[in-house]
């Protein structure tokens, strides 16, 4: 069964993370599946909207460690990651995302290129980055800050101060807290109400609203500085506390 589930219905197209027993951990293979699923939205006339959900308890549980654990130790290959961020990114199409349980990382940072985010009660937006010796990613060094402030976005990402659904709503990161059992119907029903909205003035809305341009810049910015962290000996001590299921000692390493 794959990873990724892909289905088009009603000019909806229904991106499903379905690794439900690793919490959607997503792995290389994943990023490629998905950012092959945004390109494709974006070169059919006939996907007005793209609906982001995962399986299981979790959303996601964020990046496989594993892969980061490689990269760290030297592994080359070609990175999907990059892709789907760029997918992100340069989207002209409606994202929508429901979110259960924990999202982390990529999870949550995801969550700021969607145009309306459904929570459910049990969601928790987490951004780790510090805590694994990185630095975020997808321009939310950008994106959080202009969201909820400075000293919101910093915690978030300093301290790893998790946010629950109802302060995310509250701080304006998500548009509403939504009973688990009806998180999807929710969400595809918002899906569906797009994708009857006119296409191209759905289209101009969005691009007035975002920039483009600044967001890729500042997603290379931290791609570069995140590529560099993930050889770092902060780095490689992160991944190996979190193998032997320690805390990590960052204190006998240089800055």
């Amino acid at each position: 069964m794959s990873e990724v589930v892909v289905a088009l219905d009603g000019g909806v197209l229904t991106v499903t993370m379905a690794r439900p027993d690793k919490k959607n951990a997503i792995t290389n293979a994943m990023y490629g599946a998905m950012a092959d699923a945004l390109e494709r939205a974006e070169g059919d006339s006939s996907i007005r909207v793209v609906l982001l959900q995962g399986d299981g308890d979790s959303f996601t549980a964020g990046n496989d460690l594993a892969d980061f654990a490689a990269v760290s130790r030297g592994v080359q290959g070609e990175r999907h990651v990059t892709r789907f961020l760029a997918g992100l990114a340069k989207a002209t199409r409606p994202l929508v995302a429901a979110v259960q349980g924990n999202a982390v990382g990529i999870g949550t940072t995801m969550l700021l290129h969607c145009d309306l985010v459904y929570l459910a009660p049990t969601a928790r937006l987490i951004t780790p980055f510090v805590n694994l010796a990185l630095v975020p990613e997808a321009a939310s060094t950008y994106l959080l800050p202009q969201r909820i402030g400075y000293a919101r976005a910093y915690a978030m990402f300093a301290l790893g101060e998790p946010l629950e659904a109802e302060t995310a709503v509250a701080i304006g990161l998500a548009n509403a807290v939504v009973p688990l059992e009806d998180l999807r119907a929710k969400a595809r029903a918002a899906a569906d109400a797009l994708a009857k909205r006119p296409f191209g003035s759905l289209q101009h809305t969005k691009a007035l609203m975002r920039d483009p341009a600044r967001i890729s810049a500042q997603m290379a910015r931290e791609g570069e500085i995140f590529q560099e962290r993930l050889m770092s000996a902060e780095a490689r001590e992160a991944f190996a506390a979190f193998a032997e299921r320690r805390q990590p000692d960052f204190s006998k390493i240089a800055g």
